[in-house]
């Protein structure tokens, strides 16, 4: 549909009522959740990047755990970033912990520990985008900024019948410049609420309550019958397969620790030792690698066995992970020691692990107790 094709009038008409309809539903279905019972931005801000690609359901215990550990932005500012990790593990999207940590130093260093109230502002901080920046100065401040998440995609494409692919570059401005007309300018942060609201309860991504719709005689995807065809959106990235091979090492009471590096997934968490390989192998085979030689310059070891086979799905990347349960029999070699953390198994619950190794843990009652050689 063509925006600009409407006469000026009714089309201004339209979105008032369409705004009056969802603050009306948002009064009488909101969920009573703990940040809209608050201007502070710092609490606001904790919500946005904890709920980004999470459902609040998931979300929720974890924002009730950091807001109660860290009250407040300095708090959050002073804390340790192993600490952080470790407090958000499961939550997935690991750079969002990283880069609230960089914010919360930004806020403390340039601002005197008080959140900026500007859009422009809000953009400098590591981590805030167009939304988030939104986010924050329309329900903290007030400010006039139109908020643009994927239930509110989902929602003005239906309404308006728009094919544009949302992720594209020309559907973000096409989305944002409709949005900012919707916006009421006088409540700008109870909109953008009700917005949301209406997408994520209501116009929901699967199995929408069209019937039940308030706005559903003007919507134009519940007219021509095509609700599940939109939003649109660009041919899918292709999905990576990885072949994780792990190897649980324990010498004496102690484990083996990594932690991960560079611009890859889970950085600045722990893991075991590692061979990554380019496809499903076997131990024989992993043997021979250098990998292997390198960090088993010993051959006083023993294989316990392999674990079952754990498949781990990533927005972009599928991981499929086995571990190996090894047992040294000797000391290690000194460069074992020094690539590594060598720790006692009762301190790995100090450390943040992706969930993949969690779970294989788990089935070891692990870090109860070291599991018997």
């Amino acid at each position: 549909m063509q925006l600009n094709s409407f006469n000026p009038e009714p089309f201004l008409l339209l979105f008032i009522m369409i705004s009056k309809t969802l603050l009306r539903w948002y009064h009488q279905n909101k969920r009573d959740l703990p940040w809209r019972h608050t201007k502070d931005p710092y609490i606001i801000w904790l919500s946005e990047i904890m709920l980004q690609q999470t459902r609040v359901e998931q979300g929720l215990p974890y924002f009730e755990k950091f807001s109660e550990k860290f009250p407040t932005i300095k708090h959050f500012a002073r804390a340790k970033e192993d600490n952080i990790l470790k407090m958000w593990q499961g939550l997935g999207y690991y750079s969002r912990a990283r880069n609230m940590h960089h914010a919360a130093k930004q806020i403390v260093k340039i601002y005197n520990g008080k959140f900026p109230g500007e859009f422009s502002e809000l953009k400098k901080l590591k981590g805030v985008g167009e939304y988030t920046a939104a986010a924050i100065a329309s329900f903290a401040f007030n400010k006039p900024h139109a908020v643009v998440d994927g239930n509110v995609y989902r929602f003005l494409s239906r309404f308006f019948g728009i094919k544009t692919p949302v992720d594209s570059p020309k559907g973000k401005k096409t989305f944002s410049a409709l949005a900012d007309e919707l916006l009421d300018k006088k409540n700008p942060g109870l909109h953008n609420q009700a917005m949301m609201e209406f997408g994520a309860r209501m116009c929901k991504p699967a199995n929408p309550d069209c019937a039940a719709c308030p706005l559903n005689m003007q919507c134009v995807a519940f007219r021509i019958k095509k609700v599940r065809l939109f939003p649109v959106k660009s041919k899918k990235q292709k999905v990576k397969d990885r072949y994780f091979n792990y190897f649980f090492i324990r010498w004496q009471s102690k484990i083996f620790l990594g932690k991960r590096t560079g611009n890859d997934i889970w950085k600045s968490l722990y893991e075991f030792p590692l061979i990554e390989t380019k496809r499903k192998t076997s131990l024989n085979k992993l043997m021979q690698t250098k990998e292997w030689k390198d960090v088993f310059k010993t051959t006083h070891l023993h294989i316990n066995g392999n674990s079952k086979s754990y498949k781990h799905q990533l927005s972009h990347q599928t991981i499929h992970a086995q571990f190996y349960e090894i047992k040294l029999e000797a000391r290690p070699p000194g460069q074992i020691l020094k690539n590594f953390l060598v720790i006692p198994g009762d301190d790995l619950k100090k450390y943040g692990v992706p969930v993949l190794i969690d779970k294989f843990l788990k089935t070891l009652n692990f870090p109860e107790g070291m599991p018997s050689a």
